[in-house]
């Protein structure tokens, strides 16, 4: 089985948590059976492989995104990058062309198309298994997913099958109606619009050449910033005649906002946090190492991160992307392919960041232009090449580092450092890189 996982967006409706580099799917929010803690990438990716072992698993998404792709999924995993935002269209229309030119995939064969952040359970991919294998029939050119409404929802497009059966052609397509109008579809046998579909390699790739004047995926690659913004609904979908729907019943979320995903969260209390009894449908997010207090609040969302502090009725947290977009702020913590780093203090002329090696890691041999850094070893063992001269480093070690002058680090533990920026004009692109 061939699956494209489509992981976009800032997730803004679930700051303090997401910013523009660390998305809603890379929150590791959702408990496993042995404690610890995954994201909705890593739970989708587990539930993928359980249910084929064997699958292809490619990630369509922004070069901002690679590195926490890498850092919770590993090195191994497909990652098809668009080098700039495009819609859907083009996204995917890329993402094909790297599974037939990169990864060298019979364009016979079908892929099934999904959002990387739904929370499912294993008979969602199942279910997306039988897309495929209908797809593979060749009776359409386009196999949907539509899933059984539970209510009648205004925030979902509806699809409208000719049938009841487990396998119908598509009737029409309904855009995002009123709850009034939803209940309508839903009583003449409309199905969610998850935006889950399967096609055969080929089809979208000859789609794709029809609208867009290219060779193979590396010159689509290099033109990626030339194409018009689309969706593959509008390019595609409502223009295909030959186009199927199978039903899917069970369970399927979209957390996309602090409501849903607190519905979906084992225990109330994520972090450092207390409530009292007289505290009724209150959730408690904490990533920061204080303690939060709740008290004699009800339907309360509560979440703590160095982005920020939201306090807010569930209800009206469904609201709070205008008010994100309008701040302005520097990115207080991200993952990246080596491990990650938190800011812990920003002042005039000087940023301090916590930063976290996994073992065995590096960063990229670099230099600044406009700033001197200093390196405190924080915890475990590690080696620094300084313009060229290798050091072994472990607890306590300081290393400083002029502007200008080459620099990197291995962990040979887990390594944490504590990290100085110095200088008039300290911003990530000041950074340049180096082959060792």
């Amino acid at each position: 089985m061939n699956i494209v996982l489509l992981s976009g967006g800032s997730g803004k409706r679930l700051w303090p948590l997401s910013n523009d580099i660390r998305s809603k799917q890379f929150i590791k929010i959702f408990k496993k059976e042995d404690g610890t803690y995954e994201s909705m990438v890593q739970r989708v990716y587990r539930q993928i492989k359980a249910v084929d072992p064997d699958a292809t698993v490619t990630i369509a998404t922004s070069k901002s995104q690679v590195s926490a792709i890498h850092n919770q999924l590993g090195t191994d995993i497909g990652v098809s990058v668009e080098p700039c935002r495009r819609d859907t269209f083009p996204a995917i229309a890329l993402a094909t062309a790297y599974l037939v030119d990169v990864q060298h995939i019979d364009p016979e064969e079908s892929v099934v198309v999904c959002p990387v952040d739904p929370y499912v359970e294993e008979d969602y991919f199942h279910a997306v298994k039988r897309l495929a294998e209908q797809a593979d029939k060749g009776e359409a050119n386009l196999v949907l997913m539509g899933i059984e409404p539970t209510y009648p929802s205004a925030k979902y497009g509806y699809i409208i099958p000719k049938s009841k059966d487990a396998t119908s052609e598509v009737l029409t397509f309904k855009e995002k109606p009123t709850e009034e109008v939803a209940a309508t579809y839903i009583s003449q046998g409309a199905l969610w619009n998850g935006g889950v579909f399967a096609y055969k390699l080929k089809y979208v790739l000859n789609k794709a050449h029809e609208l867009i004047d290219f060779t193979d995926y590396k010159d689509l690659f290099d033109k990626y910033d030339t194409l018009n913004k689309i969706s593959f609904d509008y390019a595609v979908v409502e223009n295909e005649d030959r186009i199927q729907v199978q039903r899917f019943c069970g369970q399927w979320k979209d957390l996309g906002t602090w409501n849903t995903l607190t519905e979906s969260m084992e225990t109330p209390i994520f972090g450092n946090g207390i409530m009292n009894e007289e505290c009724h449908d209150v959730h408690i997010v904490n990533e920061m190492d204080i303690p939060i207090l709740a008290m004699g609040l009800s339907d309360v969302i509560i979440s703590a991160s160095p982005e920020g502090i939201l306090v807010s009725d569930k209800k009206q947290s469904s609201y709070i992307k205008p008010f994100v977009d309008g701040m302005e702020q520097q990115v207080m913590f991200a993952e990246k392919s080596w491990g990650y780093y938190k800011v812990i203090d920003v002042s005039d002329g000087a940023l301090t960041i916590k930063v976290t090696l996994n073992p065995g890691h590096s960063m990229n041999y670099h230099s600044h232009k406009y700033r001197d850094e200093i390196w405190v070893v924080a915890g475990g063992e590690g080696k620094t090449i300084v313009d060229g001269v290798e050091r072994n480093v472990s607890t306590g070690d300081v290393i400083a580092m002029k502007a200008g002058c080459k620099h990197t680090v291995f962990a040979k533990t887990e390594l944490m450092l504590i990290e100085v920026q110095l200088g008039k004009e300290i911003s990530v692109t000041d950074k340049a890189k180096f082959p060792l």
